[in-house]
């Protein structure tokens, strides 16, 4: 007989730059004509042929099992219909060990609002976009091979015996 896994709630945090920055950028929206600067998201897509495009996905829940990253690429997403999101994220620690775990007790989770993007630093930890409801569409840009060649999964449930249950700081 199996032991169900045990479930640990990881309260939901508001996305700030500084809260994000071990993980990647938060691109907020601006106005048009804004020089690129610090603020910006500094993409590093050049280790093969940018991907730009909207993908579908189901609404999963709020539960991680599994965490994955890309140690060759910068990845940016945000929502296409305005409607808020969630993203469970570990920091990108030794991005150069395809058998390096991520530390359990650093995964955070943020929501990211309907109208702004973020871009995951290379070899970033992340579970999402996640969301309850019905299929939603997002943009992503990463390279055109990124899910072949460069997608490092661990599985929480495996190696821990644990879930994530991502929850409303809003008690």
């Amino acid at each position: 007989m199996t032991a169900q896994p045990t479930t640990r709630p990881l309260t939901v945090e508001a996305l700030t730059p500084d809260a994000f920055a071990p993980f990647g950028t938060v691109i907020p929206p601006m106005d048009d004509g804004v020089e690129f600067g610090a603020h910006d998201a500094q993409l590093d897509l050049g280790q093969g042929t940018p991907r730009f495009y909207t993908m579908r996905i189901p609404g999963r829940g709020l539960t991680v099992s599994a965490i994955t990253r890309h140690r060759r690429v910068t990845q940016a997403l945000a929502a296409t219909g305005g409607h808020p999101w969630t993203i469970a994220v570990a920091p990108p620690d030794s991005p150069d060990d395809p058998g390096a775990e991520p530390d359990i007790d650093a995964i955070r989770a943020f929501e990211v609002p309907g109208d702004t993007a973020i871009m995951l630093a290379i070899g970033t930890w992340h579970a999402g976009p996640l969301f309850a409801g019905p299929d939603r569409s997002f943009f992503n840009l990463e390279l055109a091979d990124t899910n072949i060649v460069d997608h490092q999964t661990s599985s929480i449930l495996e190696r821990y015996g644990i879930t994530l249950e991502l929850v409303s700081d809003e008690s």
